[in-house]
């Protein structure tokens, strides 16, 4: 068995590994390139293998920077099966048809203001792609062992990270490969926590937060409450960047169980973004997926999808209705970070007043605006226009979906014995740091991965 890395090797975004056993060619994940305009442009390059020798693609969960490049595959070629836990692939029409809806409107405003000699833009792939996608997706339950390809088995065990997240293990060659995916922390609202897996001979692991430790999620949630009080105190509004799958519901999760602490009916709350109303609906019928806590909160609480002041704007006058509120409203929109997005029109409206808030909650990757505002830019550009960020500007860390140094130690701690280990999906500070705890405590020798590099397993 080998394994060849080609992406989120060295960065956090555009994971893409590619497996060959038993005579086949397994890609797990193929995700986006995110950050800055160069960054992104990557996505256009030739993929570093033949795409139609591919015979199967596993992806873990549904982030667009690990399927968003999947539509592209198929585009390019690629025939073959993928596979994806059932939750999975339930969000991924939803995921894949508004980056395809993105791409579209990108190319066609480059278009409008394209200058003579300029060659004509084209989306990285089209919503027509995305249903050619759709249609090659074969849903798997967690827990269930599976033959991929002949001589090739899989199974999904729940990695707690978003809903239908999975660490995949892999059977092949009378060897046994596990790609965490993205793991979550544990005791994270709504989903259960990582499961334990005992043993591997070669293990890729993430390593987005491998060098820190989020603050205790109890502290976190109460400065979140904090932040709230004090906006409500400044009569401003309160702008929160976040992915429309995971960071958005857990944010409405609280929102729920804090109703009356926080004294939430008072707010006027906007969930604005078609693709995260979508997400909801999908979450209603997982139900099953999780965790008691999140059980009794939907029992004995307002539900958390249904707040009496919770308002899901769908359609473009309904976003830009929200701007006329200039205190009371809370405004969750995409993208997480900043870098496109709706999210980008209510910091145009908001950014510049000192009595607004500005509420990081995930990860800002370089070259983002989100990572400029986090660094203590005194300006950004947003649409062409400058504006100076007097807004109070918050990080709340503790919300990761991402478990960190300490949860990832832990989880690699729980096989017997600790398999050979591969960071991936994380900036060489993070990787180098993880290395190095790992392998002070446990002896092991860590690889940290890059582009091109290959492994035996």
């Amino acid at each position: 068995m080998r394994v060849h890395f080609h992406g989120a090797a060295g960065m956090v975004t555009g994971s893409m590994h590619l497996v060959e056993a038993a005579g086949k060619r397994v890609l797990l994940d193929c995700g986006m390139i995110q950050g800055s305009r160069d960054a992104e442009a990557l996505n256009l390059a030739d993929f570093p293998f033949e795409v139609e020798a591919i015979d199967a693609i596993v992806v873990s969960h549904a982030h667009i920077d690990h399927i968003g490049r999947v539509p592209l595959l198929v585009k390019r070629g690629y025939r073959g099966p993928i596979y994806a836990q059932e939750a999975t692939a339930d969000l991924m029409p939803v995921m894949l048809l508004d980056s395809a809806s993105l791409a579209e409107s990108d190319a066609e405003r480059d278009n409008r203001h394209r200058r003579p000699g300029e060659p004509e833009a084209v989306p990285l792939y089209t919503q027509a792609d995305v249903h050619d996608t759709l249609a090659r997706i074969e849903p798997l339950p967690y827990d269930t062992r599976t033959q991929l390809l002949p001589g090739i088995e899989i199974a999904f065990r729940d990695a707690g990270h978003i809903l239908g997240s999975a660490i995949v293990e892999l059977w092949a060659d009378g060897r046994k490969l596990v790609y965490s995916g993205d793991l979550g922390p544990k005791g994270s609202p709504i989903l259960r926590d990582p499961e334990t897996v005992q043993q591997a001979d070669l293990l890729l692991m993430e390593s987005t937060y491998g060098d820190r430790n989020h603050r205790a999620r109890a502290d976190t949630v109460a400065e979140l409450g904090g932040i709230f009080a004090d906006a409500w105190r400044d009569r401003g509004n309160v702008c929160i960047p976040a992915f429309a799958v995971g960071r958005s519901q857990e944010l409405l999760y609280w929102f729920a169980k804090h109703w009356d602490d926080w004294q939430m009916s008072r707010w006027r709350i906007f969930l604005d973004s078609p693709m995260a109303a979508r997400v909801v609906a999908v979450y209603d019928r997982h139900g099953n997926l999780f965790d008691a806590d999140a059980r009794r909160v939907w029992k004995d609480k307002p539900n958390p999808f249904q707040l009496p002041n919770l308002r899901i704007t769908r359609t473009r006058d309904e976003s830009v209705a929200i701007n006329n509120i200039e205190s009371g409203a809370i405004i969750i929109a995409g993208s997480g970070m900043a870098n496109g997005g709706r999210i980008l029109h209510h910091f145009m409206q908001n950014i510049g007043r000192r009595q607004a808030h500005v509420v990081f909650v995930g990860y800002q990757a370089d070259g983002t605006l989100g990572r400029r505002i986090v660094d203590g830019a005194k300006w950004v550009r947003i649409h062409g226009r400058d504006f100076r960020v007097n807004a109070q500007v918050h990080t709340v860390g503790g919300l990761s979906a991402h478990a960190d140094q300490g949860g990832l130690i832990d989880w690699y701690e729980g096989f017997t014995p600790h398999p050979p280990l591969a960071l991936v999906h994380g900036e060489d500070k993070s990787r180098e740091a993880l290395a190095g705890e790992i392998g002070e405590r446990d002896g092991i020798e860590v690889t940290l991965a890059y582009p091109g590099m290959t492994l035996e397993v």
